[in-house]
């Protein structure tokens, strides 16, 4: 019971200005599924480009957010590892295949392309292990104990997941990657909110020490 009272305490459901942007993609979502190219879904095309320019931001908020820069470092190495993961490591940047549309060579077909995948979880160790040490897990109790709790953010984040995921079972790229770019302006607008917020910054101040 007192778990409960302190999560319902802590949610704010006030309409943050940078709410705007999930929220008009998740407006935009069925405009887009019902008339946007399919061709702006491709890789290297509109939407996933936006998506790449909102995780720079993102890293850009991490680097530069007023408090706990230990822990933003560590999620700023997150955004690397989606930002790689969205661009399958450069294989989608310099390996397409020429004369096909959104067609690639798999990393078998590529010079030391078998190197890829090791060193990608070499650094998503290596990121891991930063985590550790530099005690972010710390951090990362005390928000889950004490942080405001942005309603809007969370539920659009969690549609995002849930209807990304919906997205690629069923085969609709653009409910796919339109509920991406929605779970990306959600994980930055929640990274903005705890990095520069004063009223965010304020409700966990202290409570780590």
């Amino acid at each position: 019971m007192k778990l409960m009272r302190n999560f319902i305490s802590r949610l704010d459901f006030s309409f943050q200005p940078i709410v705007i942007f999930p929220l008009l993609t998740l407006i935009l979502t069925p405009l887009a599924i019902k008339w946007l190219p399919i061709q702006y879904c491709y890789e290297n095309c509109l939407i996933e480009n936006l998506q790449l320019v909102i995780l720079a931001i993102t890293m850009t908020f991490c680097l530069k957010a007023k408090t706990d820069n230990k822990f933003f470092i560590s999620i700023f190495l997150v955004c690397v590892i989606l930002f790689l993961r969205e661009i399958n490591c450069f294989r989608t940047v310099f390996f397409p295949i020429e004369g096909m549309e959104n067609a690639f060579y798999p990393w078998k077909e590529i010079p030391f392309g078998y190197l890829v995948h090791p060193l990608y979880g070499l650094f998503m160790a290596g990121c891991f292990l930063y985590f550790i040490r530099s005690k972010s897990y710390k951090v990362l109790f005390n928000y889950i104990k004490s942080a405001k709790i942005s309603f809007w953010n969370w539920i659009f984040l969690f549609l995002g997941i849930i209807l990304g995921t919906l997205g690629e079972k069923i085969g609709n790229i653009q409910l796919e990657e339109m509920t991406e770019t929605l779970f990306y302006l959600s994980f930055m607008a929640l990274i903005y909110l705890q990095g520069f917020n004063e009223k965010y910054i304020k409700a966990t101040e202290n409570q780590d020490e």
